[in-house]
């Protein structure tokens, strides 16, 4: 009968080491699919601001024009409409960034993010049978004052783009910003 005993302690506790793992992997592959729709969510950020694909019927790369910046298409707190979309003014000092102010996980109109592919055409897999994130990624564009330069210089700003990427479940959530100079 201990022998018995000592056999069940052993399984149920060989069981629940085996669960914990299982776990663990889900959690780090769901967090895997939320890290590379982030980078995608940067890639086309990246395309947007050089007006790629040139196939792209719905481009707004005049906004990034080098020395020329559309500066009123940035809006404080972020654009919600138009060509404004999800292009956010650098907020006060001490103010929140505006990559932090935004809900990136609205959707619809009236949403101050830019859901992948919204200007290039590009798409990503999301809300489909099988391991698919539950969401498309979606960034934010800042315009920032190049550090390095002069204020009186054209080509004084740069952009600090954050893309935030979903796994399986929308709550699991990766954040990635680059800063870019064109």
């Amino acid at each position: 009968m201990l022998i018995l005993i000592v056999v069940s302690v052993l399984g149920i506790g060989g069981i629940q080491i085996a669960m914990m793992g299982e776990r663990g992997t889900r959690n780090d592959r769901d967090m895997q699919i939320a890290w590379q729709g982030a980078e995608a969510g940067l890639i086309d950020a990246e395309f947007d601001i050089e007006g790629q694909p040139a196939s792209s019927s719905n481009k707004r790369n005049a906004i990034f024009k080098r020395g020329e910046v559309d500066i009123p298409k940035f809006i404080v707190n972020c654009g919600d409409s138009g060509q404004s979309i999800g292009l956010c003014q650098l907020n006060d000092i001490g103010a929140k960034p505006a990559w932090l102010a935004v809900d990136f996980t609205a959707t619809g109109s009236g949403a101050k993010t830019v859901a992948l592919g919204t200007y290039t055409g590009r798409v990503f897999p999301s809300g489909a049978k099988g391991i698919q994130p539950a969401n498309a990624p979606r960034y934010v564009i800042e315009l920032t004052q190049d550090p390095s330069k002069s204020r009186t210089d054209p080509n004084s700003y740069v952009y600090r783009v954050t893309s935030m990427g979903f796994g399986p479940n929308a709550e699991t959530q990766a954040v990635l910003q680059m800063i870019y100079r064109n």
